[in-house]
Order: structure tokens, then C-alpha cells, then sequence
């Protein structure tokens, strides 16, 4: 073999590997993935697989741990409403709490664009995702969600969302992922 062959034969080496590398830091890491695929699926069952140890119940709704957290999250619960309008579950994961601004903006930007690169197996075998436009946060608003629609044509997830909250607290900023049902708005206001 002379030494352009080898060079060339290198080179293309090298650029496979890190044309692999380059697209392996974009995309949603397996475990992600999966955690968000199996509480995607189970929210037809209202979360009741997935149902964990009681947190305790509240006067409008009853809080679970969640069986399936996603990787880097702090905590992942399932919240049933009990009231007449509303007796839904929500998934919500806790992706960040802390004092820093630009890390909290991090944060809800990496999930963000690790929910719209998630695949879903659907379980007619077909693979879904969540298509929706991002709302970019500003440190002057001090808060910024992003609502993502699942791309499925299936009655039971017409209003199902994906939303991805960045807020302001009085010890600092979190970011939230909320996996639900969004009621339709009355009155003019939008309904959770």
C-alpha cells in the first residue's frame, strides 16, 4: 500500500469516528431515552405502572414517586388530581434547583433538546417524537416554558404535552419537566 492510500484510508477513518462522536453528544443518551419512552407509554395508563410510595396527599391532589426517573433528574413524581374538572395524573420530573441562572438555562435548553431527540416506540411499532418550537429563555423574564407535542395520531394523547419550565423561586431557579394532559382553556385562560 503506498502512503496516500494509507493517508486517505486514515483519514476517512478518523472522520467516520468523529462524524460519530460528533453526533453521539447530540442525541439523547439510551438510558434518557428509555426512561422518557416507558412514561410516555404508561400514560395510558394513567401512570399506574410506573406509581411508586405514596408522598402524601394534598387537598387537590395525591403525590407518588415515580418508579422511572429519567438520568439527572432530582426527583420524578406522579400527581392524581381530585378535582371535579381535572382528575388526571402528571408525570414531573425536578432537572434543576439551585442560585445559578446560566446553569439553570443549561439545563432547560440540554432538556429541551433532549425531549425533541427522544424516539418513542409506539406499540404498533411505528417510532414517534415531539415536534414544537422552543421558547428561549432571557434572564430579565426570569422564566420561559416550552411546550412540545407528541407527533401521534391517537385520541387518548390529543392533548398530551411535553413542558419544559424554567422559573424563578424565592431560593433560586428551577427547571421542571412535565409530562401531562393540557385541559382545554375556558374563559379565555389557558387550563392545566
Amino acid at each position: 500500500m503506498n502512503k496516500r492510500t494509507l493517508l486517505l484510508l486514515l483519514l476517512m477513518v478518523s472522520f467516520n469516528f468523529g462524524r460519530a462522536q460528533f453526533y453521539k453528544s447530540f442525541l439523547p443518551s439510551p438510558e434518557f431515552n428509555n426512561a422518557l419512552e416507558k412514561i410516555v407509554l404508561d400514560f395510558r395508563l394513567n401512570f399506574e405502572t410506573i406509581k411508586g410510595e405514596n408522598r402524601g396527599q394534598q387537598e387537590e391532589f395525591e403525590s407518588y414517586e415515580s418508579t422511572i426517573k429519567l438520568p439527572g433528574a432530582e426527583e420524578c413524581v406522579i400527581n392524581y388530581y381530585h378535582s371535579l374538572a381535572d382528575t388526571t395524573a402528571s408525570w414531573q420530573a425536578m432537572m434543576y434547583r439551585g442560585e445559578n441562572y446560566s446553569e439553570a438555562s443549561r439545563t432547560y435548553l440540554n432538556v429541551c433538546r433532549l425531549i425533541k431527540k427522544s424516539r418513542v416506540h409506539w406499540i404498533d411499532r411505528s417510532i414517534i417524537g415531539f415536534t414544537g418550537e422552543m421558547e428561549e429563555p432571557k434572564e430579565n423574564v426570569r422564566f420561559a416554558t416550552t411546550t412540545l407535542d407528541l407527533d401521534l395520531d391517537d385520541r387518548r394523547y390529543n392533548r398530551f404535552k411535553a413542558e419544559v419550565e424554567l422559573v424563578s423561586t424565592y431560593s433560586g431557579f428551577e427547571v421542571h419537566l412535565n409530562l401531562h394532559t393540557v385541559r382545554p382553556a375556558t374563559d379565555g385562560a389557558v387550563g392545566y
